[in-house]
């Protein structure tokens, strides 16, 4: 298999690490048109590269698509008129997406869009436990300083700090799929948000928002770029019910009926963390979603998350005006 990562920034170079840890055998080249991306790329991973697809003398099969969401669309389409499978990160925009879904549809090409909560283990255990004949409340904050997400860069010069990709919409873009179909899909919304930091930022910086689900769930979120501490704080109960969650594997707990006390949830998994990033960034979920990939490519295995499903929370996003 040979695979091409494009993007060789912080996530490329994730992307292109843990696919050489987990599939050795595959043949992995990078293209990026910043020479000090492709010169680090390929000395710390023993990889060609290259500034453009046009530059490429072997045949591909697939391609990770890690650049800045806006350059998304046409990327993607590039990739899937040379017939190329396509493991994306998050779009944010849905430009394209149409004509993208149909040109995979016709060259017989898997588009596969990261979702990467759908694969932590804590978000699997809960979803199980999130029955359907109860109503469910959910309290969830989940923030951190907009500076702070990644602190070796400015956020002026990184897609999080501009309106169309900023960081509280991306975060939606993160948490809303999993709510969405853990929870049902959103009868009413309600949204309360302003700009309380200093940052040079043209968007609203904090976000309250109340959804109510078609099912007689509902839930409270707060997104914002603002806390100072990094947070990720879920609280979910329901009749006899309670978990809560801090964003790392040995932080779920859920409330035992018989001792009527919390218990800690026990994770398997090995957690792993990559340097430079906060504790609840946790690496086995990429290396599951990337293993996802390569088993709907390679056996047909359906997609937990695909584009149609995005272009719904994309709209969700838009109505409540990140």
């Amino acid at each position: 298999m040979n695979i091409v990562v494009i993007g060789l920034g912080s996530m490329g170079k994730r992307r292109i690490r843990l696919v050489k840890e987990m599939y050795p055998d595959y043949s992995v080249i990078g293209i990026d048109g910043r020479e000090d991306r492709r010169i680090e790329a390929a000395e710390k991973f023993n990889i060609n590269t290259f500034p453009s697809m046009e530059e490429i003398d072997q045949k591909i099969d697939c391609a990770f698509v890690c650049t800045s969401p806006l350059s998304h669309a046409s990327i993607i389409k590039d990739c899937l008129e040379r017939k190329w499978h396509v493991f994306t990160e998050l779009n944010l925009v849905d430009t394209g997406y149409t004509q993208n879904m149909q040109t995979a549809k016709n060259n017989g090409c898997v588009l596969f869009l990261s979702s990467t909560f759908f694969y932590r283990e804590e978000i699997k255990y809960l979803r199980s436990k999130i029955t359907k004949d109860k109503n469910w409340n959910y309290i969830y904050h989940i923030g951190q300083y907009l500076s702070d997400w990644h602190p070796w860069e400015n956020y002026k010069d990184f897609f999080i700090g501009e309106k169309r990709t900023n960081g509280c919409r991306e975060i939606m873009a993160i948490e809303l799929p999993w709510l969405i179909a853990t929870f049902g899909s959103v009868e009413k919304s309600n949204v309360v948000s302003d700009k309380i930091t200093g940052l040079n930022i043209g968007f609203d910086d904090n976000y309250m928002i109340q959804l109510i689900h078609k099912d007689g769930s509902k839930g409270a979120i707060i997104v914002d770029v603002v806390s100072p501490v990094a947070v990720r704080k879920l609280e979910v109960y329901a009749e006899g019910s309670y978990f809560s969650w801090n964003g790392t594997p040995e932080s779920m707990y859920e409330f035992d009926s018989i001792s009527k006390k919390l218990i800690p949830v026990m994770i398997t998994e090995q957690s792993e963390h990559m340097e430079g990033y906060c504790s609840f960034v946790v690496e086995n979920a990429y290396k599951n979603e990337i293993r996802e990939f390569f088993d709907v490519v390679l056996y047909g295995k359906n997609s937990l998350y695909g584009f149609e499903q995005d272009q719904e929370i994309l709209n969700l996003i838009d109505v409540l005006g990140a």
